[in-house]
């Protein structure tokens, strides 16, 4: 085998046991440690969605509502994750990683395909706070 073709090893003792079903085992992008879910209170007013607009003009930052109510969706890598896609802290992750389950993960259906409303940029949250509000240009005047 030659050098372009080879295999990464990871370390099994750093790694620890990982048990992959077919699912995880099909999944080579490790999905559910390179993103956060937020949940949020649901935003009503239009401060509560101009915070969204700050928020959402971050590099990384998403929103989105599902039948579970509304979440940030931060895009960022877990700082465990190995080469190969395994934990390199397995026997010590955390609580929410050990009750994970991939039930409903991304390799069957991304958020924003499975989100209500789903929103990737300041303009596209925006325009739904336009729609929402007949007034939201007026947001910034003390009389409104």
């Amino acid at each position: 085998m030659n050098a372009k073709n080879a295999i990464k090893l990871v370390d099994v003792e750093i790694a620890g046991e990982v048990i992959i079903d077919k699912k995880c085992s099909k999944c080579k992008k490790s999905i559910c440690c390179n993103s956060i879910n937020q949940k949020i209170p649901a935003p009503k007013s239009k401060e509560d969605f101009d915070h969204l607009l700050w928020q959402i003009s971050h590099q990384g930052i998403n929103v989105f509502k599902d039948a579970d109510g509304w979440f940030l969706l931060i895009e960022t890598n877990c700082s465990h994750l190995l080469e190969g896609g395994v934990c390199g802290i397995y026997d010590n992750r955390p609580w929410v990683c050990r009750e994970y389950t991939n039930d409903f993960c991304e390799f069957d259906e991304s958020i924003e395909e499975a989100s209500e409303i789903f929103f990737s940029t300041h303009k596209q949250l925006e325009k739904y706070c336009r729609k929402r509000f007949k007034k939201w240009d007026k947001r910034f005047t003390i009389y409104d």
